[in-house]
């Protein structure tokens, strides 16, 4: 009897023993357990998150160099606008006259009130993008403008009348006024290419190329196997050009100097952008003029630009006398918009006679006159 109480004692004992075994493992265990699922969620946590952590990193990174990029494109800009005031009063096109490079014309500006924009249109100068942006903010749908035989032009003048110079004032007082300018000489040689190197027949500029061919294409005699060219050579046409002037006859619209075609010393441009910098400038330009959203930076013939290849395999045809004429009638937009001629004139032929080069190096940029004394070509 004696034996069953002392082992019922014993079984008791032990068991009060395994409760507290249980119980103080269980007090230790259980929050070391929780711990360790805590802990091991803290580390796992960032690791299904950083798709979604670094990508605002980075954003606060672009941000940041976008601002610093602004800030380096805004003083460039800045630098330009100085420039051209310095230029225009020491050329003297700041005073007002009635030539065609002393008197404010409006004729080519194109006005968006509604976003407060003033455009100067100049033609192979990234014309047709912003022709069509001018067009997408006047309500045109890109899918109507893509399917319109309608000339971008002519739909845009339907929203935008030509202004009047008392308007067109008005709007540069409340504005973001612009003009996108290009090397005078990579302008000329994509006016040509674009509009007379195989014009498409019926055409105006089809016809022109006829009459240049006509005046100034030697008379070759038919020989066999020989086929002449139906379009204009770039020799012929600077040819073309050159007399043009020396005739005092109105230029086609898209080889006129931007000078006379926008007389920038006229007016007080907010900004004046290049197309050798183009993506930045228009990425500037929509930010302060706050199209973000409603147009896009683009030069939708960009493409079809000159490469410095094709700039020495046409102008290389040229002789440096008929380079530097050339520089004579681009000079203003040489020196307004800070261009150089450095690199043409070396492609140039020598000329067979030293004195024609002398005439071009001697050459007077316009007929003087009391009101506007223009200065020499060459000092």
């Amino acid at each position: 009897m004696r034996l069953r109480r002392r082992k019922r004692a014993d079984e008791s004992a032990w068991r009060a023993v395994r409760r507290c075994v249980v119980f103080f493992a269980t007090i230790c265990v259980v929050p070391v357990l929780l711990v360790l699922i805590v802990t091991t969620d803290s580390y796992m946590r960032p690791v299904r998150q950083t798709a979604f952590v670094r990508p605002q990193f980075e954003h606060v990174e672009r941000h940041e160099a976008n601002l610093h990029n602004l800030t380096a494109v805004e003083k460039r800009l800045e630098r330009r606008r100085l420039h051209l005031r310095k230029a225009c009063k020491y050329l003297g096109l700041n005073v007002p006259g009635n030539d065609s490079l002393h008197k404010p014309d409006p004729w080519e500006f194109l006005i968006d009130v509604k976003h407060r924009l003033v455009w100067c249109n100049v033609f192979k100068a990234a014309s047709t993008s912003w022709m069509y942006n001018f067009n997408i903010l006047a309500g045109y749908s890109p899918k109507f403008l893509k399917k319109s035989k309608v000339v971008p032009l002519v739909l845009a003048r339907q929203k935008y009348p030509r202004p009047t110079l008392q308007i067109l004032r008005k709007a540069f007082n409340n504005s973001v006024s612009f003009l996108i300018t290009r090397h005078p000489f990579e302008r000329l040689l994509s006016a040509y290419k674009d509009k007379l190197l195989f014009a498409l027949p019926h055409t105006y500029h089809r016809k022109l190329g006829s009459e240049i061919i006509s005046k100034y294409r030697p008379k070759v005699k038919n020989q066999k196997g020989f086929k002449p060219e139906k379009w204009p050579t770039f020799p012929e046409f600077v040819l073309y050009l050159l007399d043009s002037v020396k005739q005092n006859q109105n230029l086609d619209m898209h080889w006129t100097p931007i000078t006379e075609f926008c007389t920038p010393c006229m007016f007080d441009f907010d900004i004046i952008a290049h197309t050798e910098t183009l993506q930045e400038d228009q990425q500037y330009l929509i930010k302060k003029a706050h199209l973000e959203g409603l147009v896009e930076p683009q030069w939708r013939n960009a493409g079809h630009g000159a490469t410095a290849r094709q700039i020495r395999k046409y102008y290389s045809q040229l002789t440096r006398s008929q380079i530097l004429q050339l520089y004579h009638i681009y000079r203003y937009d040489f020196e307004l918009f800070n261009y150089s001629l450095k690199g043409y004139l070396e492609l140039g032929q020598p000329d067979d006679d030293p004195s024609t080069l002398l005439a071009a190096i001697t050459l007077k940029d316009f007929p003087q006159n009391k009101d506007n004394p223009m200065p020499q070509l060459y000092r």
